[in-house]
């Protein structure tokens, strides 16, 4: 815990504001690497541990007398996921308490079930952040794990405008279901700070008012998994200014199907694409391996962004896909002698090139 002001001492009462809970101040130390020295009392400025208190990265901690809260902090999407299976049934319970404590100390990691499947998937920022994860549940909760295949977090966007005029119209016998959307889908600007938008521009009363919000409920729905590989889509706008209802069989159900058909059909003519997470790397070698060392992240489709001395080493940056940089620790190791080491971060989603385009979008229907 960091103090932002005044003062905290071992046994004040403190009060969360993300859930108003208040909580004795049992222990109080100071870390330095390995070592816990315990203290009375933390002042602005200070970084200090405590113990038993229950909360999560990015709670903030008052005497109860004030309403404040810090702004919380920036969590980026996880971009790369494994499946993760208890050995043994006896372990189940430590693994999901382990689950519960790692996402509470760790926003960037996340856990999820795989509906058809059954598996847990836990997703994070790379190879190494959830391998630590899975030694972490090995040694501290006595959990041993089978690890699936990493897989990379994919998005899907559109790259020109595309018009959608759609009915959804079903008649079974007595009431039935009549929903028709018109509008436009578009590319968002690249410096937007949204990812997803909605417009409804209707004038007059195409579309009945009741049946604004299942429009946008199934617009969105069909945002969250695109025609390609069923990946998030992102970087659109989706624009609603036209539509016709019944009577009698127009209700939310129809309209929102209407929505999630309208997306699907003006999405497959807006040149869809499938976007990949690109890492920035950062390289540190002893100077007669930087040839070679550049030469394989130039292997893995990365673009060297830097290069520069510092002593007798090579310090490499460069941005590559993050699927081709699996096992690049062990591949480092041996082209370095064991001497090379690397620090990696999400820097941003770009698009794949047409030849895995295609393979990922057979691989997907395959799949299906």
């Amino acid at each position: 815990m960091r103090v932002y002001s005044g003062k905290v001492s071992k046994g004040d009462f403190i009060t969360n504001s993300t859930n108003s809970k208040r909580t004795r101040v049992p222990r109080l130390v100071r870390i330095h690497s390995d070592e816990l020295e315990d203290i009375q009392s933390a002042s602005a400025g200070d970084i200090v541990a405590l113990f038993g208190i229950e909360c999560a990265s990015g709670d903030t901690f008052t005497d109860g007398s004030v309403n404040l809260a810090m702004t919380s902090i920036r969590v980026p999407d996880p971009v790369m996921s494994v499946s993760l299976t208890a050995k043994s049934t006896d372990q189940l319970p430590n693994f999901q308490r382990a689950l519960q404590r790692f996402q509470r100390e760790d926003p960037t990691f996340t856990v999820s079930n795989n509906a058809e499947t059954g598996e847990t998937i836990i997703s994070g920022m790379g190879e190494l952040h959830l391998d630590i994860y899975v030694e972490r549940m090995r040694r501290e909760y006595k959990v041993d794990c089978e690890v699936g295949r990493p897989k990379v977090n994919y998005r899907e966007t559109i790259q020109s405008r595309a018009e959608f005029l759609y009915l959804h119209k079903k008649q079974s016998g007595g009431s039935g279901q009549f929903g028709k959307v018109g509008g436009y889908i578009e590319p968002l600007p690249e410096d937007s700070s949204t990812r997803y938008e909605y417009d409804n521009e209707i004038v007059g009363n195409a579309i009945p008012p009741e049946f604004y919000p299942a429009c946008e409920k199934g617009f969105k729905e069909a945002a969250n998994a695109g025609s390609l590989i069923g990946a998030p889509v992102e970087g659109v706008r989706v624009v609603l200014n036209d539509g016709a209802a019944h009577a009698v069989d127009s209700n939310e159900m129809a309209f929102r199907l209407a929505a999630i058909g309208g997306f699907r059909q003006a999405y497959a003519n807006a040149r869809p694409a499938i976007l990949e997470p690109v890492m920035k790397v950062e390289v540190t070698v002893p100077v007669e391996f930087q040839g070679n060392v550049m030469g394989d992240l130039n292997r893995r489709k990365g673009m060297i962004m830097d290069s520069r001395q510092e002593a007798e080493d090579a310090v490499i940056e460069a941005v590559v896909p993050l699927n081709s940089m699996f096992g690049y620790s062990t591949v480092l190791r041996s082209n370095t002698q064991g001497k090379g080491e690397f620090a990696m971060e999400y820097s941003h989603h770009a698009p794949v090139t047409k030849e895995q385009q295609e393979q990922l979008t057979s691989a997907a229907g395959k799949k299906a």
